[in-house]
């Protein structure tokens, strides 16, 4: 089968490998589209360490299923929200593994496992023709939507939705990034009631104007005071030096939300903008949990997707369109091209 691999840091090559074979409690998976993510950059540049590569990147995955494994035993059919058929579309996320033994797995934090395996980084992922998947980690789609508007709710959608539930019931809500997670929780945020300010690079008007488009009453540059002070603002840009910008856009008990897996590192600022119980936190992974609410709100929003198809071996491509921001939305990997 067709694959793209990361073999180092700044190697992404194709290699053609073998149809993988799912184990016990894994399903066989035909890939039909996989988002881009800015993760997949932080992989491809070292700035988040492969330990054991090559490795087949992509953890946005949209798939049929099309085998399966020995069953894994009564334990894991539990943890499958309804059984996933031979036939039957599913998602693919981030997460593709936990121990289920740690002390944040026994206490309903599963995002922050120590042993945790992770799709497209630890598990080969979704650039490519087929994957296998461990089913508890797999999700039933809603209808109405193609595979390639779907990948996105799958880790921009998912981890968008957890910084959004760190920000309790905040009204003015600040975006500070507007690109592939932003423009769907922009779409979520306003049907929750809560008004919306975008913050965007510098002269990006494009990205201004799409922010208007889902919603939000303000768009302008990361670094510009917003109108009125916000009640929360989740940075999804990976440029550390947009926090303390954030900080100062804040009502007092106002909260900072970090939704990337990698930032720059953030300067040092004054402890003025921070007082006032005002808080600065991140954002780790997603739980199975945040699937099942994301996958049965965006329905109801109903949210909808900017997508941006790529082929497989464009992937490259992609990539380096998502570091250079030459799109609005989401970059998708089409295997069915």
């Amino acid at each position: 089968m067709r694959t793209i691999q990361i073999e180092g840091p700044g190697v992404l090559r194709a290699a053609e490998l073998p149809e993988p074979e799912p184990g016990p409690g894994q399903l066989l998976v035909r890939v039909h589209a996989c988002g881009v993510c800015r993760t997949d950059l932080h992989l491809l540049d070292g700035e988040v360490e492969i330990p054991r590569p090559p490795i087949v990147p992509g953890h946005q995955i949209v798939g049929t299923v099309i085998g399966r494994g020995e069953s894994a035993g009564a334990g894991a059919a539990l943890e499958t929200a309804e059984p996933l058929e031979i036939g039957a579309r599913v998602g693919i996320p981030w997460l593709g593994w936990t121990c289920g033994r740690c002390r944040y797995c026994r206490s309903g934090r599963e995002n922050l496992c120590e042993n945790a395996r992770f799709t497209g980084r630890d598990i080969d992922g979704g650039y490519a023709e087929s994957t296998i998947a461990d089913e508890r980690y797999c999700f039933a789609l809603p209808e109405g939507y193609s595979d390639l508007q779907l990948a996105p709710l799958l880790c921009a959608g998912l981890i968008g939705y957890r910084a959004l539930g760190m920000t309790g019931d905040s009204e003015r809500l600040g975006l500070y990034g507007f690109g592939s997670s932003a423009h769907i929780i922009a779409q979520v945020a306003r049907f929750q009631g809560r008004r919306v300010f975008a913050f965007t690079r510098p002269g990006d008007q494009a990205s201004q104007d799409s922010a208007r488009k889902l919603g939000a009453e303000w768009a302008g540059e990361s670094l510009t005071p917003p109108p009125e002070e916000l009640d929360a603002a989740i940075v999804f840009a990976s440029a550390g030096e947009l926090v303390p910008g954030a900080l100062r856009a804040l009502a007092r008990g106002g909260t900072v939300v970090c939704a990337g897996i990698h930032m720059s590192d953030i300067p040092s600022f004054p402890y003025d903008i921070l007082w006032g119980e005002r808080t600065v936190r991140s954002v780790a992974n997603l739980t199975r949990q945040d699937a099942r609410e994301l996958l049965a709100l965006a329905p109801r929003v109903p949210v909808r997707t900017d997508v941006h198809p790529y082929p497989l071996p464009d992937a490259g491509r992609a990539l380096e369109d998502l570091r250079a921001g030459r799109f609005q939305g989401s970059a998708v990997i089409d295997l069915d091209r």
